[in-house]
Order: structure tokens, then sequence, then C-alpha cells
């Protein structure tokens, strides 16, 4: 009986340990400013690129291994250029950047002593993530890592109870083990080796859960993301650590994620969960691909783009906006004449959204509102369907005026509400911005 009480005594304490996080100061207050910055350039870029037809090119063509490992002699990026990456994201207004460093193919996009499956391998031979960090510093942009949990090329990784990987031809048996500690020195080597990373932005859970929507999504693996998180935080207790495992958040984690949807909506079926209490982001893509695809050509305009991140916004939620870098390591012009007339949008408008937070409205379909600790905005896309808007609050009914013009808009307070009367007000481009002043 007493080797029984113990047993469970020591299980409790180690349960206890694994449910307790308590993220330091610096941590809360990297988070507060993660929700400033509001909008991000992600990046899917590597081996995948070469083949140009998406980053699962390798599962979706029942590629094994073995023949996909030949791309290592053709990766060559010569026009990568990391000041015109960062500028790009600068020049649109993004104030982080969130790099791929290890997508589920397994390729490695740094020089690291754990694969010889990695870029300094290629002919290219050079560390874009080192001169990629450099430059980052150099313009004031912050740098997160993405890093896949998930590898179609290792034969250690859990591969027999995934959901994908089954045609790479792997025969051994795995060792999950093995697959831990690999992942444990590439994360030691990249929080230790490129300075100051904002987040580290994990993918690939869901390979061992069922699909989401599914009443089960428990994982058919023990990740063991206490150590993960754990030896994150001890290597660099800002570094905000989210997982894009489609689920609610999950000890430790630092922001909750979603994938080419707003909090809220899941017209990609990959968002059943709810929005929490943590940071927000929602990761979209440009087009229809993560990675270059040659014959993707569904790019969003800028309308839709300045509409995304203004929709976030309104959702409390950043936008990390993905581009897919050809293989020579230029970022083709539909990505970036789009991200220029962002820019200009972001020069004139973007403290509408930086620093903001959702305003006191829940997002129409006419727009949203943000706001600061002086102001609310309201981001009309369309007008309501009676030319008012009632804005709960106490405001200078005086104060309300077009951003753009200085155009000032007959209102009224009511008790505890603003009430806005937009008949003879003329919409203009992807969003009419109104500022009130809070008393």
């Amino acid at each position: 009986m007493k080797k029984v009480l113990f047993f469970y005594a020591c299980l409790f304490v180690i349960n206890t340990q694994a449910q307790t996080y308590s993220p330091t100061k610096e941590n809360l207050a990297a988070r507060t400013a993660f929700q400033d910055r509001k909008f991000g350039m992600f990046i899917h870029w590597g081996a995948s690129s070469v083949l140009g037809d998406g980053e699962w090119v390798m599962e979706n063509h029942g590629i094994q291994a073995a023949d996909y490992k030949k791309l290592i002699k053709l990766f060559n990026p010569i026009h990568f250029d990391a000041a015109k990456w960062v500028s790009t994201a600068k020049g649109a207004g993004m104030k982080y950047i969130v790099f791929i460093t290890r997508h589920h193919d397994g390729f490695s996009n740094w020089d690291t002593k754990y694969s010889d499956w990695k870029i300094t391998n290629t002919p290219y031979k050079k560390d874009p993530l080192k001169m990629l960090a450099a430059e980052c510093k150099k313009q004031g942009i912050e740098l997160g890592l993405y890093y896949s949990t998930l590898d179609w090329s290792r034969d250690d990784y859990p591969y027999e109870t995934g959901r994908t990987g089954q045609k790479a031809g792997r025969t051994q048996k795995s060792n999950y083990a093995s697959y831990l500690q690999f992942m444990k020195n590439q994360l030691t080597e990249l929080l230790t080796n490129y300075g100051p990373i904002s987040c580290i932005w994990f993918d690939g859970h869901w390979d061992q859960t069922n699909p989401e929507g599914s009443a089960d999504r428990s994982s058919r693996i023990d990740w063991k993301y206490n150590e993960i998180y754990r030896l994150i935080h001890k290597l660099q207790p800002k570094c905000m650590i989210g997982n894009n495992h489609h689920l609610d958040p999950i000890n430790g984690e630092d922001f909750q994620m979603f994938e080419q949807d707003l909090p809220g909506q899941n017209t990609a079926g990959l968002n059943f969960q709810s929005a929490s209490v943590l940071p927000l982001e929602s990761c979209i893509t440009m087009n229809d691909s993560w990675g270059f695809r040659i014959t993707d050509h569904h790019f969003k305009t800028y309308n839709e783009v300045i509409r995304t991140l203004v929709n976030a916004a309104g959702r409390n939620t950043n936008l990390l906006l993905n581009v897919g870098p050809m293989p020579n390591g230029e970022i083709g012009i539909e990505f970036t004449d789009t991200l220029a007339l962002v820019g200009k949008w972001t020069k004139q408008y973007g403290h509408t959204i930086y620093r903001t937070r959702g305003g006191p409205m829940h997002p129409e379909k006419w727009g949203v509102t943000t706001q600061d600790a002086k102001h609310v905005y309201l981001h009309l896309f369309e007008k309501p369907a009676n030319d008012t808007i009632l804005i709960p609050g106490n405001y200078d009914a005086a104060s309300v005026k077009l951003l753009k013009s200085g155009q000032h808009i007959a209102t009224k307070m009511n008790a505890n509400e603003l009430e806005i009367n937009l008949y003879s007000l003329d919409l203009m481009g992807p969003d009419t911005i109104l500022q009130i002043e809070k008393k």
C-alpha cells in the first residue's frame, strides 16, 4: 500500500510540474510587444522550392526520401539577398519575419551540425539564416523561426503512426528518444548562434492526431513538450512559443495561431479551436500556396490584403502574411508589387492598427473597430444597412472625423453610446477610416 501511495504521490508531483508554467517578466513584455506589431512576413522557402510545386511536393507526389534528397545538388539560391527580403517586409509595414528553418521534408535552412541534409551542403554553401538575422538586426525587424516537429525524411521520427510521410520509403523502426534529442540539439543551435529570436513557431503536431474536426484530437505520441518548451524558455526567456496544432493552447505556449483564417472563422477546415486569452496570430497566404508554386497565379489583390490586415487588427490579432520565394532566392514581383502598395497604406494609416487592440465593437460585415488609449478607429469596408452605427462608450461627439480628409462627421451622444450617421459619407478605397476621440 505504501508503494502505491508513493507512486501516486510522485505522479502528482510530476503532473503538477508539467502543468505549471509561469512566464517571466521578459516574456510577458514580449507578448505585449508582439501584439503591438500587428503585421509580419512568413517566408516558406527551401529545397522544395526547386520543384516549383509547393512545400508539400515530397508528400503530394509520393517521392521517396532517397530520391528527394537529390535536390541538395540542385538548390542554389545565388540571388538570395537578405537586405532585399528584410527591406521588402519593412517597406510593407511589417514589423517581424518568421523564417522556415526546417519544414516537413526535414531540410535545414542553416548550417546545423546535426544533419547533412542542409543548405550549406548545397552548391550555395552559405548560411542564409546568419545573413537574415544580421539584416533583421540592422533594419530593426524582429526575427522568429518556424520549426517542423514532423519529418518525412528521418528514420527516427515516429512515422509509423503519422498521417503523412508513408511514401518516403522508410523501413527502420522509429525512435522518438533519438528524434527528441535531435530536435533539442537543433533548437539549441537556433537559440544560441543567431542572436535574439522573438518566437519559435512549431508545426506538425497534427500529423499524430485524427483530422481537424474529429471528436478525438489526442496525440498518438507524447511529444514531451514540457521538455522542449522548458529548453526554449531557458535559452531565451523572452522567446515566445506558438504551435500550429489546430487545438486550444498547450501549457507552456505564449501565443495562439490560426491557419488561413482569422479567429472565429473556419473556411479552411482547420480552425475548430476558440480564441484564447493569449496573443493571437493568423498566418495567411498571398496566393493559394505557402511555398513557391510556379502555376499558382491566384494572388490576393491590394484591397484584399488591406482588409485582411484590418480585419485581423479588429479581432485583436496579428497578420502573418506569407511569401514563397523562388528557388534562386528572389521574392517574385507578384508579392513585392502588392507589398509595396500595402506599404503606402501602412505609412499613412498604420497608426490605426499598430499598438492598438480590438475596438469596442465585435467585427461586422461592414467593418471593424480598433482602439488605443486616446482614440477609437472605425474601419469601414461598406455601409451598414441603415447607414447608422452605434458605438458603445463615452466619446467627444464633435471629434469624429474622416481620417483621410479631416472632414467632420455628424454624430450625437446617446446614453453610453455614440451614434454616427453615414448617409452622406462616400466610402473610398479598401478601408475608409473614422477617428473618434475618447473622453
